[in-house]
């Protein structure tokens, strides 16, 4: 059901306000009347908020302008409209200047007062709409959180607010798997350039020719196969920012390009002539050393001095393990949701592995454990025989203990903490592990499984 629009009618004229009121009233809307600018202002605290004021704009104590702007203090929003006689219209126009929306000459004919508000109803619905629209867009930037309570962590995400509001280029170096994408994306979405789209580009992943065409685009009959135009993604950042992952591993001559563009903002796509323009802030990653690349030959020291403005070490997972468990936690909650799983937590033991494991893969393989732990626990605690194997294994091996995770020990365990769960009852469990009561048996007397109590 449509809420009622308010309305607040502010006149010393009894029959102004009454036959105002009626006509209102029959127009559904939830009316309210004050008989000069003290009253008014009563009405707002008690009645309000009001979507509309009609003010008149000559009235003993407070005129219809002092009451406008005491309005306009508590709600900047506010749709006024001010009635005035023929003679005020020079200070009706004035109150247009300080934020009126508009003014209505006296005798007033209701007709027009309707339309006036209406109008004056749907430019404050358009205002409202534009900021549930920005506030949306500003949901959909935001990129993933990025979770960590280490000092090495508070100190990455006191430099990304550092530079998010500039325009430097910026190099973020890290392990694989550190999370320098997501390092990146946080980066624009603190920057005044977040309502632009920020394009990824992987230039390990992609061989030379190709990179071209992806970052500079093409015109129709370039080459063999290209049957129409296609913008690049430089082309495609403007406004924004482009993410260029893995640096290091572009050519030389697309060294040379890249340079030109940077300096310039001005490229020509493949098989074109005309130049093209493109506004963008770049934001560069790597897992190699720049600096020995330029003692190499194999990175141009004029373009390593144009990217590395602004540098920020992502630091690896080992370096930060008091962050696991926050980390692990997060992935639990993001994969049980969207597998509709029963895990609500980490055991302690399962915490405890995931501690003790150097994770070679960083945060990358922490979530890939996790999610495959998800995919194979069925309890609403997340165990260390539902990890992957080389995750436990690494993880005792390192502890000195000696390592547990055999095929056939992970299974007991499962079979085990299944049984346990399901309270003895052997058809639920069978039910639980996908197999039926006779193999669940025969797996009991060889492992020597004893059914809980």
């Amino acid at each position: 059901m449509t809420k009622k629009r308010k309305i607040l009618i502010v006149d010393d004229e009894l029959s102004v306000r009454n036959s105002l009121r009626e006509w209102f009233l029959e127009d559904g809307f939830d009316v309210a009347t004050a008989e000069d600018g003290e009253s008014a202002l009563r009405e707002m605290h008690g009645a309000g908020p009001f979507d509309v004021f009609v003010i008149d704009l000559k009235m003993p104590g407070m005129d219809g302008i002092t009451l406008q702007k005491r309005v306009q203090e508590a709600d900047k929003d506010a749709a006024i409209i001010i009635l005035t006689a023929f003679a005020s219209v020079d200070t009706a126009v004035e109150a247009l200047k300080l934020g009126a929306f508009d003014y209505i000459t006296k005798p007033v004919d209701p007709d027009d007062l309707s339309n006036a508000v209406r109008n004056a109803l749907r430019q404050r619905e358009l205002s409202e709409e534009n900021i549930r629209l920005r506030d949306k867009v500003r949901e959909m930037v935001l990129p993933s959180p990025i979770i960590g309570e280490s000092s090495k962590m508070r100190g990455v995400m006191g430099l990304i607010d550092a530079v998010a509001e500039t325009d430097a280029t910026v190099v973020i170096r890290g392990e694989s798997g550190t999370g320098k994408e997501l390092i990146a994306r946080a980066i624009h979405a603190r920057s005044p350039r977040r309502f632009f789209p920020i394009v990824a580009v992987n230039c390990g992943s992609i061989p030379e020719t190709l990179l071209q065409s992806e970052l500079f685009g093409h015109e129709k009959g370039a080459f063999t196969g290209a049957q129409y135009r296609r913008k690049g993604k430089i082309e495609l950042a403007n406004g924004g920012t482009l993410f260029l992952d893995e640096i290091g591993d572009i050519t030389p001559q697309m060294q040379i390009d890249l340079l030109r563009v940077l300096e310039s903002k001005r490229f020509t796509r493949l098989g074109g002539t005309q130049e093209v323009t493109s506004d963008f802030r770049l934001v560069c990653a790597t897992n190699q050393d720049l600096e020995k690349l330029v003692e190499e030959g194999s990175f141009r020291e004029d373009l390593y001095y144009r990217v590395n403005v602004f540098t920020i070490d992502v630091p690896p997972l080992r370096e930060r393990a008091e962050d696991i468990p926050l980390l692990a936690r997060f992935f639990v909650e993001k994969y049980a949701r969207s597998m509709s799983k029963p895990v609500k937590a980490i055991s302690p033991a399962a915490e405890s592995v995931l501690a003790e494991y150097e994770w070679p893969g960083n945060v990358r393989e922490l979530e890939n454990a996790i999610e495959r732990a998800l995919v194979i626990g069925c309890g609403e605690l997340l165990e260390p025989g539902d990890l992957p194997l080389r995750v436990e294994r690494r993880a005792e091996e390192r502890a000195g203990r000696p390592s547990r995770s055999s095929l056939a020990s992970l299974e007991e365990r499962h079979i085990q903490r299944v049984l346990e769960e399901c309270g003895g009852n052997i058809t639920r469990a069978a039910s639980a592990l996908g197999i039926d009561r006779g193999t669940l048996y025969n797996k009991l007397k060889r492992y020597g499984i004893e059914r809980p109590a």
